[in-house]
C-alpha cells in the first residue's frame, strides 16, 4: 500500500509563533512595486504557497495570538496558531498519549476544542462546562490518549474566536491497515472568513436576520412558480411566507456578500493546487471548519468515493457530490485518469459564493469553473408543513404575532421544567403530532412544525434531481459494528427552535441560560429524537461520545460526531453514556450557538 504524504510542508515539532500565513486576491504589481497597497496575502507564503503547516509527533507547542492577514485585499487581524490560518495540520497516531501545550498570547482568554475526539471531560476544552479556559499569558497543557484514527478537527470553543480563524485540521493514523489504497494524501478544509468583525456581523443578525440574504423572492420569480404549480398555490405559498415574516431563500444567515470562501486558506483567486500522477488514487479529507456555511461539494469529470464519515470507516459510496453541513469531515478518493486539471468545486448552500481548489498533473495547468447551480427555494412541504397548497394551512403551526410595544408574554413551556435538575424533555411518545407537545410559538420559538418527516434518503434543499448523485445520511454504512448495540432503554425528544426575527436560539423553546442540564446515567443507552421546527438546517454535535445514527442499517448505523438535522424534518440516533462529566451539546452554525442553542450535558 503506497502512501505519499506530500500535501503539505511537514515540520517536525516546530513552533512557529509569527509564521505569517496569509493568502488573498491578486493585486497589479504595478502597485506592489510602488508600495502602494501591501503585498497581496498569497504572495507572503514561503515557500509554496498552496502548502499546508503540518506537525507530527507526541508532544506539541500551540501558541495563539493576533496575526495579520490579507484574504480579501484588505488587511485584517486574525486569531492564529503559531502564525498560521488555518492552524497547522495535527498527525496524530492511534494508541499514542499525545500533549499539547497552548500558551495564550492573545489580550483576552481563550481555549482549544478537539472536535470529535473521545477523551476526558477535563481536556475537552470548553470554558464554562470542562475547564476554566485559559487566561492571557496563560499556558493550559492537554494530554489524553488517542483512541480512535481518521479525519477530525479543532477549534475554539471561545467566544467568536473561531471565526477569526482558530480551527486547524487532524489527521489521526490508525494502528490497523486501512481498508482501502490511496497513492496521495490531501487535506482540503472549507472555511468562511469576513473582513467585517463577527461581534458586529452578530449583531446586524440581531437587528434584521435576513441582511445578508440578497436572493430575495422577485414578481417575475411568482409568475415562474404560479406557471408550475398553479396560480393559487402560488399565491398560497407567497402569502403563507408573508404571515410567518420569513423568506424560502433566507438559507444561510450569513453570505457571500459578508464572507470569502476559502479552501486551505485559499481564497478562490489563489487557487490552492493539489498534484496528481495519470492513473494514481487520491484522498481527499474534506473538513468543514467554517463557523456558518454549508457546502455542496463536486469535481466534475471525477466520481467521489466516499469512504470515511466523521472519522469513521464507512462502505465505500461513489457519488457525484455531497452537501458537507458544518463541522463535519467526509474522506473521499478519486481515481483521475487523464493528464488534465480538474477543478475541486465547492459552492454555497445558498448559492451566493463558492471555494476552489485545483486537483492536476501539472501546476501550469488550471480547470474550468463550473456554473453555479440555481438559487434554492424552500417550501411549505420542506418546512414540514404538510400540503403547501391547503388553503387554510392546516398542517401549520403559525408563528407568534405581537405588538413589538407590548410586554412581551411568557413562553408557556407546560411541564418541560417541572422540576430543577430533572431533564423533563425525555419521553416515549412519538413527535407527531407535533401540537400535542409542549413546545408552542412564542417570543422565543416563532414555528412549530405541524408534520415533521425523516429525510434520511434526502439530499436536502438545492440537491434534489439535480442529475447528479448526491450522497445521503441513508447511503452511510459503518464498517466496524459499534461495540455497544443494546436498545435503548428511553427516549428524549428534543425540538431545535428559534425566533428569526429576533435571531434566538435554543432547544425545546429555551436558551441555553435558561435551561436545565440533560442528565445521563452512567453506561445507559438512549435514544435522542431531534426535530427541526425551523427553516435553517442545523449541525448538532454532542461532544464527548458518538452519535450513532439510526438509518436503517442495523449493526452497521454510522458513527457520527455532529449530525444535520434539514428543516421540518427529524431524526434519532442513539448515545451510550461511556464518558462521566460535564459535555457540551449544541447547534454548531457558531451565531445559532451564541444566540441560545446549546445545552450541557451530564453523564453521572
Amino acid at each position: 500500500m503506497k502512501r505519499l504524504m506530500i500535501p503539505v510542508h511537514r515540520e517536525e515539532n516546530v513552533d512557529r509563533s509569527r509564521r505569517t500565513f496569509v493568502q488573498g486576491v491578486a493585486i497589479g504589481g504595478a502597485l506592489l512595486g510602488l508600495g502602494l497597497w501591501e503585498r497581496p496575502a498569497w504572495a507572503l507564503k514561503s515557500p509554496d504557497p498552496h502548502e499546508l503547516t503540518a506537525l507530527t509527533g507526541t508532544e506539541f507547542h500551540l501558541t495563539i495570538g493576533p496575526t495579520p492577514v490579507n484574504f480579501t485585499g484588505r488587511s485584517r487581524i486574525a486569531t492564529a496558531v503559531n502564525g498560521s490560518v488555518p492552524a497547522p495540520v495535527l498527525h496524530w497516531r492511534e494508541g499514542d498519549t499525545v500533549t499539547l501545550h497552548v500558551h495564550n498570547q492573545l489580550p483576552t482568554p481563550t481555549s482549544i476544542h478537539w472536535h470529535g475526539i473521545l477523551l476526558p471531560a477535563d481536556m475537552d476544552g470548553v470554558p464554562g462546562i470542562s475547564f476554566p479556559g485559559i487566561a492571557p499569558g496563560e499556558t493550559f497543557t492537554y494530554r489524553f490518549i488517542v483512541k480512535q484514527s481518521g479525519t477530525y478537527w479543532y477549534h475554539s470553543h471561545t467566544g467568536f474566536q473561531e471565526q477569526t480563524g482558530l480551527y486547524g485540521p487532524l489527521v489521526i493514523q490508525p494502528r490497523a491497515p486501512e481498508p482501502f489504497n490511496y497513492d496521495r494524501d490531501y487535506v482540503v478544509m472549507l472555511s468562511d472568513w469576513s473582513d467585517q468583525g463577527p461581534h458586529s456581523i452578530f449583531s446586524t443578525l440581531k437587528k434584521q436576520s435576513d441582511y445578508y440574504n440578497f436572493n430575495q423572492q422577485t414578481v417575475p420569480g411568482f409568475f415562474s412558480e404560479a406557471a408550475r404549480n398553479g396560480f393559487w398555490n402560488a399565491l398560497d405559498q407567497r402569502l403563507m411566507w408573508g404571515r410567518m415574516r420569513m423568506s424560502p431563500t433566507d438559507l444561510s444567515d450569513v453570505s457571500a456578500y459578508a464572507y470569502t470562501y476559502l479552501m486551505n486558506g485559499n481564497p478562490p483567486a489563489a487557487d490552492w493546487t493539489a498534484l496528481f500522477s495519470r492513473g494514481e488514487r487520491v484522498r481527499l479529507r474534506f473538513i468543514n471548519g467554517s463557523s456558518m456555511t454549508y457546502f455542496d461539494v463536486r469535481i466534475p469529470g471525477l466520481k467521489l468515493t466516499v469512504v470515511q464519515a466523521d472519522g469513521q470507516n464507512v462502505e465505500p459510496v461513489t457519488v457525484d457530490e455531497f452537501r458537507i453541513a458544518v463541522a463535519e469531515t467526509y474522506d473521499v478518493i478519486v481515481e483521475p485518469n487523464a493528464d488534465e486539471a480538474y477543478c475541486i468545486f465547492a459552492q454555497s448552500m445558498d448559492r451566493s459564493g463558492y471555494a476552489r481548489g485545483t486537483l492536476t498533473p501539472d501546476v501550469s495547468l488550471s480547470a474550468p469553473l463550473p456554473p453555479m447551480d440555481p438559487r434554492p427555494v424552500l417550501t411549505m412541504a420542506a418546512m414540514g408543513m404538510g400540503d403547501a397548497g391547503a388553503h387554510s394551512g392546516h398542517g401549520m403551526r403559525m408563528p407568534y404575532m405581537q405588538d413589538e410595544k407590548k410586554k412581551l408574554p411568557s413562553t408557556d413551556m407546560g411541564d418541560m421544567h417541572a422540576m430543577p435538575g430533572m431533564d423533563m424533555s425525555a419521553v416515549t411518545r412519538p413527535p407527531i403530532p407535533v401540537q400535542e407537545r409542549a413546545v408552542k410559538t412564542g417570543p422565543q420559538v416563532d414555528n412549530v412544525a405541524g408534520m415533521p418527516v425523516e429525510r434520511l434518503d434526502d439530499p436536502g434543499v438545492g440537491l434534489r434531481n439535480n442529475g447528479r448523485r448526491v450522497l445521503t445520511y441513508a447511503d452511510l454504512h459503518d464498517l466496524t459494528p459499534f461495540y455497544d448495540q443494546r436498545e435503548p432503554e428511553r427516549e428524549i425528544v428534543l425540538h431545535l427552535t428559534g425566533n428569526m426575527r429576533r435571531y434566538i436560539w435554543g432547544f425545546d423553546g429555551a436558551k441555553f441560560s435558561d435551561a436545565q442540564p440533560i442528565r445521563l446515567k452512567y453506561g445507559e443507552r438512549v435514544r435522542i429524537k431531534l426535530i427541526n421546527d425551523t427553516m435553517m438546517n442545523h449541525p448538532i454535535h454532542l461532544h464527548g461520545m458518538w452519535s450513532q445514527l439510526e438509518n436503517g442499517n442495523g449493526a452497521h448505523q454510522p458513527r457520527k460526531h455532529t449530525v444535520n438535522v434539514q428543516p421540518g424534518s427529524y431524526l434519532n440516533y442513539r448515545v451510550t453514556a461511556d464518558a462521566r462529566g460535564g459535555w457540551a451539546y449544541h447547534c454548531h452554525l457558531l451565531y445559532h450557538m451564541e444566540a441560545g442553542m446549546f445545552r450541557e450535558v451530564r453523564v453521572e
